[in-house]
């Protein structure tokens, strides 16, 4: 069975990405933070969305005195 690699497997696995991505690298990582910003904006974004449905939900339950499930 295969199991994690170990600390000399990670260094050797580390060479050889950086001898074949070596002058990409900085430009993939780069990327790779930008879309992980725009995720967690994006996240936000349905966070607040939520938060307004609920706060038009319990001003709709104040005005009708019903509640809504």
């Amino acid at each position: 069975m295969f199991s994690m690699p170990g600390g000399w497997e990670w260094i050797i696995i580390g060479l050889i990405v950086f001898m074949l991505f070596g002058k990409r690298l900085p430009g993939i990582m780069k990327n790779a933070g930008k879309g992980f910003a725009e995720f967690r904006k994006g996240f936000k974004n349905v966070e607040e969305e939520i938060n307004e449905v609920k706060e038009i939900k319990n001003n709709i339950d104040n005005i009708t005195h019903f509640k809504i499930n």
